[in-house]
């Protein structure tokens, strides 16, 4: 009952994503790899190009939205094409980990991310990581009225003034670390709260980015790296990060992979997740997406906080997996 509600909510997203692979798996040679990636074409298509050349292989990616693209790995079963899953957060990887579709990743792999990073379990593992920040708008707030949590931001000094974007992944994540952390009755009430707070809702990051720039309002709800291709263009961006700390807020999440039950070029897949961990790869997350590399030995941006500086909470990245159950509360709460 539970999956099939998930695929009511989403059922014409689905029809979407499906309607663009439907050629893809007639069409994919038998030594093709096929990946999902929840990760747009304009983040990573220039990476996997040159892993293309680099490896030797011939890679077909199937890009969507990463919610949708677990649904149809869920909805497609045995009788996929996917050899691996690259998806933008872990409450993704998490829920095709559930319901036994994916293979443990090798120990040589897996040991060189931080456990905090990978599945408990060994069948998922994150290449990169982001950071939820909590931005705003450097001429409109001053730093000591900055809010302690977002618990604060239902307060009336922020109505209207708030932005964030309900149907991106990262979002649904946060919301889903609310859950785990708080429990379901709060975070009920903080949605409600933020709506009747007048927030003001945008379809991505980037939009709410840009609102901040242009005093449209004074606070957004995003991931850190964002704001670092604004201010590549506009060093003078009036934008600043403000991280709240041990709250949801403050959630670390991870875009990985996992590998599919139904591959049948394992190694193939094994040795692209290795590629995906060198230093030419983490640092193309790094300087490239703006992003935290998560492999040994190679560190982020200069013009970042050290990922070990940060406070975010304590969760086990798996246990974001119950997506069904974060839409249906933001349904609930009228966010979506």
């Amino acid at each position: 009952m539970r999956q099939a509600s998930l695929m009511k909510i989403s059922a014409g997203a689905l029809a979407v994503v499906i309607s663009m692979g439907m050629g893809l798996a007639n069409s994919a040679q038998a030594q093709t790899l096929i990946i999902y990636s929840g990760r747009s074409k304009k983040l990573i298509g220039p990476l996997i190009e040159k892993a293309k050349k680099d490896l030797g292989f011939n890679i077909q990616v199937r890009y969507g939205k990463t919610a949708q693209l677990a649904i149809a790995l869920l909805e497609e079963g045995r009788n996929s094409r996917a050899d691996l899953f690259f998806a933008q957060d872990a409450g993704a990887l998490g829920a095709v980990e559930q319901k036994q579709l994916t293979l443990k990743i090798p120990s040589p792999l897996l040991n060189q991310v931080d456990n905090r990073f990978r599945s408990p379990q060994g069948h998922w593992l994150g290449i990169s990581a982001r950071a939820r920040t909590v931005d705003y708008n450097t001429k409109l707030v001053n730093k000591s009225d900055l809010p302690e949590s977002i618990w604060d931001l239902t307060k009336p000094k922020w109505r209207g003034k708030v932005g964030w974007a309900p149907t991106n992944g990262s979002f649904q994540s946060f919301v889903t670390a609310m859950r785990v952390l708080s429990g379901e009755q709060k975070t009920l009430q903080w949605l409600r709260a933020m709506k009747a707070n007048g927030v003001k809702s945008y379809p991505k990051n980037t939009p709410i980015v840009a609102a901040l720039g242009r005093g449209e309002i004074h606070l957004g709800l995003v991931n850190h790296y964002y704001l670092q291709r604004f201010k590549k263009d506009n060093p003078n961006f009036p934008v600043a990060h403000h991280y709240t700390r041990k709250d949801p807020g403050a959630m670390i999440n991870v875009a990985g992979v996992a590998i599919m039950k139904t591959t049948d070029q394992k190694k193939d897949v094994e040795a692209l997740i290795n590629y995906l961990l060198k230093p030419v790869s983490q640092n193309y997350f790094a300087q490239n997406t703006r992003e935290y590399p998560l492999a040994a030995g190679v560190s982020a941006s200069t013009k970042q906080i050290p990922l070990k500086e940060l406070n975010p909470p304590n969760i086990n990245l798996s246990n974001l997996s119950d997506l069904e159950k974060t839409l249906e509360l933001l349904q609930k709460s009228g966010a979506l």
